[in-house]
């Protein structure tokens, strides 16, 4: 959600005079404490829903509660993290856990064993009373001394004025502690809907856990991998070459022509072998990354694709070969679901490097609905966890589909390229 015009920053009110844009930003803070005030009515109705929802979870009620009360506070707490985002002038995180590829049960378990989750469940209570109150003294400040004008104007008695002069040191009051108080708001719902350092540590020592473990099962596969492609390939041939020769061995004294067509054969096999051999040392590292470096392995990669593919890479030449090499295969694998799946009449990849972090963005103008649960999508996403990277993808129906990557990775000379990949060099 956004609004028509950022909030203020409190901590930029807080030592400026009495002003017009003081006396501007302190009324803008008002309305933001009334708007908050008022969202008192779908948090009071949420709470009620989530309390009867926990005990019924058991049940077919209870887990129709859940899935309507969690997926309408979200986006409640949604928008108050935004609104204390803007007034801290900071992001404060969610930290939903997972839900991806759960059914309804498994996803209502995730719920009830999620702290964020329950960090929204208290948040609610928070709002419909420390919060609520919080906001409405803002608002009560200001329009108490306006109502009491408004009926000194509409009926000029005594009662109506003492009550207006009483309520004059209220605007002072306003005028001091308004900033104050929607600060103390918004600190109050960062500490209720952020997670703290050490949640942040057992949730990265749990994706660090399991992407290592993804790494460790992708690393015993690509072996297993290797060693069926040397045994059903170059180890088969190289052991014929060897038959071949022994044969042609024994056939050199009493036929010759027999034993030269045997070795003819035999250095074919061997050229067979050496291709074998090549193609597994390409499925580990492609040797034209070390040539070429990964924007000329990438460019080389395209020219094989049947449909035009735009290219803007500016990236090192020099980056480390584990993570070049995670970051060709990833690409390769996007470039191939596109081929099989997406139906597309073009593409285009794009490469950045800024600071310590590589960008890569792959897309298509194909019909969408990619599924990231997908085996490829899911292998390019273990991939880059294991270089604590990560993948996002985004591919609504009718398209475009764009997977965006970023992968940790210390900075060097960088050299752009932009240009189609059908163009000759």
């Amino acid at each position: 959600m956004t609004m028509s015009m950022p909030l203020p920053r409190i901590a930029s009110i807080l030592p400026k005079p009495v002003n017009r844009e003081a006396f501007v930003e302190r009324l803008r803070l008002t309305g933001v404490a009334l708007g908050q005030a008022l969202l008192f009515v779908p948090a009071l109705l949420l709470g009620i829903l989530s309390l009867l929802a926990v005990p019924l979870t058991l049940v077919v009620v209870g887990l129709g509660l859940a899935h309507l009360a969690v997926p309408a506070t979200e986006q409640l707490t949604r928008l108050h993290r935004w609104i204390a985002g803007q007034l801290l002038g900071e992001e404060i995180p969610t930290g939903y856990a997972d839900t991806t590829g759960t059914n309804p049960v498994t996803r209502a378990a995730v719920w009830l064993r999620d702290k964020a989750r329950w960090r929204d469940f208290a948040f609610l209570w928070f709002s419909v009373t420390g919060g609520f109150v919080l906001s409405m003294v803002v608002v009560g400040l200001l329009t108490t001394p306006v109502v009491y004008l408004i009926g000194t104007i509409v009926d000029l008695s005594w009662a109506w004025v003492l009550l207006l002069c009483l309520s004059g040191p209220l605007l002072m009051v306003w005028w001091l502690v308004t900033p104050a108080l929607v600060r103390a708001r918004a600190l109050a719902e960062r500490g209720i809907l952020g997670h703290s350092r050490v949640e942040q540590l057992e949730r990265r020592v749990e994706e660090v856990a399991t992407s290592r473990s993804q790494a460790l099962d992708h690393s015993a596969a690509e072996v297993r991998r290797i060693e069926r492609d040397l045994h059903d390939g170059a180890q088969a041939r190289i052991a014929a070459v060897g038959m071949n020769v022994g044969l042609a061995e024994k056939l050199m004294s009493t036929d010759p022509a027999a034993a030269a067509e045997l070795l003819k054969e035999a250095r074919e096999t061997t050229v067979s072998a050496l291709e074998d051999l090549r193609s597994v040392v390409r499925g580990i590292h492609p040797p034209v990354l070390a040539d070429r470096g990964l924007a000329g392995a990438i460019e080389a990669l395209t020219l094989a694709i049947p449909m035009p593919v735009t290219l803007a890479l500016a990236l090192d030449d020099d980056l480390p070969a584990p993570v070049e090499s995670a970051a060709y295969f990833a690409v390769t694998e996007c470039l191939t679901n596109i081929v099989k799946h997406a139906d597309a009449s073009r593409a285009w990849v794009s490469g950045t490097h800024h600071g310590s972090l590589i960008r890569l963005v792959v897309g298509d103008d194909g019909r969408g609905g990619a599924d990231p649960t997908g085996s490829g999508f899911a292998g390019v996403a273990r991939r880059l966890q294991a270089f604590d990277g990560t993948m996002t993808l985004t591919s609504p129906l009718r398209g475009p589909t764009v997977v965006t990557m970023e992968l940790p990775c210390p900075q060097g000379s960088s050299s752009a390229r932009t240009r189609p990949s059908s163009e000759p060099d």
